[in-house]
């Protein structure tokens, strides 16, 4: 991917979008995908997989424990050879930057060492995340954190079974980490969730891709990024175009239930998807949502939101506040900047839609979903001349999951239609 500038002006669609575009591999299912094959017995093969900061995290990772990898991005291949539940290095230094998925999982996973010592640390973002009720898991089975944030080193003893009580209120990713484990622990293990988890569709991605992998697998497909589609909808609601989204599985058999922000436009008629195409609908009304299940992509209907009719409301996102940045309130103090009258509350943002504010920065604290989302806003023809009214500051965080992501519309705005 060519390098960003530190600001980036987004340039609009003068017509209806068209073409098509092709998603990356979902970030989720990878980093899953690289755990559960090097818990398992044999030499696997992950196709169409992600080649993002994420992953990266998650393969130099593995590397510094010990594991086999080769990876071929241009063919989007990577060939890991599985370890049968067992961690080749008793002591590593291991780095997770701001990669959630990476700092949960391999916290669970080199709990299996019998006697293992690792150093764990991340970056700013990372020290405020949640981790703590995964440590206090682990130490039910043996382990000892020295803290109960990053930085942090973990003293293992294997995992010995039995019930393990876990809070994972916070994040879904705590309840994953154990679930992708717990097979190899020496005697059957059960989580006991004390309350509830939020993020329902990411358990159940785990607990399918830990049954696909109970036998051996040597080749697994990943699939296209659901998320990412969400922004592709969006934008063709915005431009009032249309676009073929390749990868994008819609089918009840798809692991992803961010699929589901597909689902409720469609079902306010804000969109029509059909197969793997997406054209915008014929409404353009606000809604009230609850995006617990698929808080990911709250943030791509709240860029939306200034562009609807009415107010639009969006619940459920109060675990948001401890993801890469607090996204409620960070949302909710850019759609300000923008002009919008917003209402926040600790679970809630109210978006109220009044004249967009031309000539602003979107700050994206570091986070790709704030650059992806301000982004597709940035597609509509505010000032009807076809000339950026909206920066985004560091477009390059989008490498986090989406590295081509502006290259992507660069090119899709070439095929737009002049009006």
């Amino acid at each position: 991917m060519p390098s960003l500038p530190a600001l980036l002006p987004i340039i609009p669609f003068t017509g209806p979008v068209r073409g098509g575009v092709t998603l990356p591999g979902s970030k989720s299912i990878t980093n899953r995908a690289l755990i559960l094959a090097a818990l398992g017995p044999t030499t696997v093969t992950l196709r169409n997989a992600l080649f993002s900061r994420d992953t990266q995290i998650m393969i130099a990772a593995l590397r510094t424990l010990g594991f086999e990898i080769t990876a071929d991005e241009s063919a989007l291949t990577i060939t890991i050879t599985g370890g049968g539940g067992k961690i080749p290095q008793r002591e590593a230094q291991i780095e997770v930057g701001n990669a959630g998925t990476a700092a949960r999982f391999l916290t669970a996973f080199v709990s299996l060492h019998p006697e293992g010592i690792y150093h764990f640390d991340g970056d700013e973002a990372m020290r405020r995340r949640p981790i703590g009720t995964l440590l206090e898991a682990l130490e039910h089975q043996g382990a000892t954190a020295s803290a109960r944030s990053f930085p942090f080193t973990l003293k293992t003893a294997g995992l010995r079974g039995g019930r393990v009580p876990l809070d994972a209120a916070e994040s879904s990713q705590l309840l994953s980490a154990l679930l992708m484990v717990a097979p190899h622990a020496r005697a059957p293990l059960t989580v006991q969730l004390k309350g509830e988890t939020v993020s329902r569709p990411f358990v159940a991605m785990t607990e399918r891709m830990v049954q696909q992998f109970s036998t051996p697998v040597v080749d697994y497909a990943i699939e296209g990024d659901a998320t990412a589609a969400s922004y592709f909808a969006a934008l063709a609601l915005v431009t009032q175009g249309q676009l073929t989204v390749n990868g994008f599985n819609l089918s009840p058999s798809a692991l992803q239930g961010d699929a589901e922000f597909y689902r409720l436009l469609a079902a306010h008629h804000l969109i029509t998807p059909s197969d793997q195409r997406v054209a915008s609908g014929h409404k353009r009304n606000g809604f009230s949502a609850d995006f617990n299940h698929f808080s990911d992509t709250f943030l791509t209907l709240a860029a939306l939101a200034p562009l609807l009719e009415g107010p639009t409301q969006i619940t459920g996102i109060a675990h948001t506040r401890k993801q890469e940045t607090d996204r409620v309130a960070g949302m909710a103090r850019e759609l300000r900047k923008l002009g919008q009258h917003v209402i926040e509350t600790e679970d809630t943002l109210e978006i109220h839609p009044r004249p967009l504010t031309p000539h602003i920065e979107i700050e994206t604290y570091h986070d790709h979903r704030f650059a992806m989302s301000f982004g597709i806003l940035g597609c509509h023809d505010l000032l009807r001349n076809g000339q950026a009214w909206l920066s985004i500051k560091d477009p390059a965080c989008c490498a986090k999951t989406f590295p081509g992501f502006f290259d992507l519309l660069a090119d899709l705005r070439g095929n737009s239609v002049l009006l």
